[in-house]
């Protein structure tokens, strides 16, 4: 049976105090398989490199989830499966270490529903595919970032937005911000260095206890 792949960006630091999991984007329903040259996973390769660079020298590694398939999969979550696989070796392999979760698309809605997993310690989910009935309350406690393009016409800006103030409405609500980037499709094409600045910024956040983008 095919497995999930892994790809990690190796930083300074043999024991990193923080492992940062980048979740690549898909379909609604695929079982074919996911590849290394497709756009939804060099896409989110470009981003775990952006964050490589900006990370280097500190405590810090950088993850990429490469799934077994390219969809979500109802009922099965092929796409959660594999995240919550390469979580496990996360805290196999480093059981000291925090988590940040950074998804794009398919990969956001991943990112958000495993944010209460052991070891997680914030998302950041690039115009994440959302439903109405997504679950939100899994973000308790935990910083949030949501940002998406308003030009996206893949993935819905309104519904993150709409996402992000239900987030709020818990009791205990978690630290939940939502970003528009102007001019900017699902690709994150345009707009590049401000969608790889956003990610950054709530990551070293994150890395340094400091409050994360606002």
């Amino acid at each position: 049976m095919q497995s999930p792949k892994l790809r990690v960006l190796r930083s300074r630091a043999d024991t990193p105090g923080t492992i940062v999991l980048v979740l690549h984007g898909g379909r609604a329903t695929s079982h074919a398989p996911a590849r290394g040259h497709q756009l939804a996973y060099l896409r989110m390769r470009a981003v775990a490199r952006s964050l490589h660079s900006a990370g280097a020298g500190c405590s810090a590694q950088v993850w990429l989830l490469r799934n077994r398939f390219r969809g979500w999969n109802e009922p099965d979550l092929d796409a959660v499966a594999d995240a919550r696989w390469a979580l496990e070796r996360i805290q196999r392999e480093h059981p000291q270490a925090g988590i940040v979760l950074v998804g794009h698309s398919l990969g956001g809605r991943v990112a958000l529903r495993l944010a209460g997993e052991p070891g997680v310690r914030g998302v950041c989910a690039l115009a994440p595919w959302v439903e109405q009935d997504e679950p939100v309350e899994q973000l308790r406690g935990k910083p949030v970032l949501i940002a998406h393009g308003d030009e996206d016409r893949v993935t819905s800006a309104a519904a993150s937005a709409d996402y992000a103030v239900r987030a709020r409405r818990q009791p205990d609500a978690p630290a939940v911000t939502y970003r528009r980037v102007p001019r900017s499709g699902h690709a994150m094409l345009r707009r590049r260095p401000e969608w790889n600045a956003l990610t950054r910024r709530f990551v070293r956040a994150l890395l340094a206890g400091e409050e994360p983008v606002r």
